[in-house]
């Protein structure tokens, strides 16, 4: 904790596009506030704006894919970052880094050593601010697929599935439905962001337009799909920038994502960029449309 203490500190650094790796660090990085009494809370969406936390006390954060909750005195403060959204610790008193009309949470925490100044953990551009009551929590993350990090992934406990046992069964159940979108809505498994789509599809030599399909291939394909995002997300999980290709040069840890027209590190042919999804029939929000890069030769249908 000393460390962030000693000047303002955005608690996300890169990787830019939040998944579960980065939300997973921002956690780890928080997990001093634990047991700290609030001395200022500042909620500063309309729905939350007359709620105040002061006096409570944090017991506990966590994430789940791209969500971060806070247990403060059993009121659960749930954010998302969406694309934009940072965490930053700063020294009361001193300059954000960040613009003040952004901050949508403030919270204030007594010095951390007597005499020394208040801390603030200030919340910019967050995508979404909830409050709700700790007893809630299941209901309200009960629209989402298995945590992709949950360290219980694999476990199948006595009375069910693993988490990735479950994550299949749900991508296998729209089988006419690409396997990267399938991949990337958080009701399958809460998680996988674009950047993590677009790389371990090419990991796994899939194009990732490729409908889901049925049979012992598509099983054989998404559970290979689910295994890789698994491995490789769990060995970022501590590492400041995300790696892929094990080059950690500046530019040379993507395969594919960000990389259109370039060639392939691997065939040399051009890297392709389209679209991949838009709101389906029904009005399927996790089909919402998004970039997508692939290798035409290294992941042929």
């Amino acid at each position: 904790m000393n460390r962030l203490m000693t000047g303002p500190t955005d608690v996300r650094e890169e990787p830019p596009v939040p998944e579960g790796d980065s939300v997973l660090q921002l956690s780890n990085r928080m997990q001093w506030m634990g047991g700290r009494t609030l001395t200022r809370s500042d909620i500063r969406v309309p729905r939350f704006a007359t709620e105040d936390l002061t006096g409570r006390t944090v017991t506990e954060v966590w994430p789940y894919g791209k969500h971060l909750f806070m247990d403060i005195g059993g009121r659960v403060l749930h954010t998302h970052l969406k694309m934009e959204g940072v965490w930053s610790i700063h020294t009361a008193g001193t300059r954000w880094r960040r613009p003040g009309h952004t901050a949508r949470v403030v919270l204030g925490f007594a010095p951390q050593h007597a005499g020394g100044p208040e801390i603030e953990v200030v919340g910019h551009s967050l995508g979404f601010v909830r409050l709700f009551d700790r007893d809630r929590y299941g209901e309200v993350v009960a629209h989402l697929g298995p945590d992709i990090l949950a360290p219980d992934w694999a476990s199948t406990p006595p009375d069910g599935h693993s988490g990735r046992d479950e994550a299949l069964r749900r991508i296998l159940a729209r089988p006419e439905r690409s396997i990267g979108a399938a991949l990337l809505d958080q009701r399958n498994v809460a998680g996988i962001g674009n950047e993590y789509r677009a790389e371990v599809c090419f990991l796994g030599g899939v194009d990732p337009r490729r409908p889901v399909g049925t049979g012992e291939v598509a099983t054989t394909t998404a559970a290979h799909l689910l295994d890789l995002s698994r491995r490789v997300m769990w060995e970022n999980r501590l590492e400041p920038r995300r790696l892929f290709t094990g080059d950690r040069r500046p530019g040379m840890g993507n395969y594919v994502f960000g990389r259109a027209e370039k060639a392939c590190r691997r065939c040399g042919s051009p890297i392709m960029k389209s679209f991949l999804g838009g709101v389906d029939a029904d009005g399927d929000e996790g089909e919402l449309e998004r970039v997508i890069w692939w290798c035409p030769v290294c992941q042929a249908e």
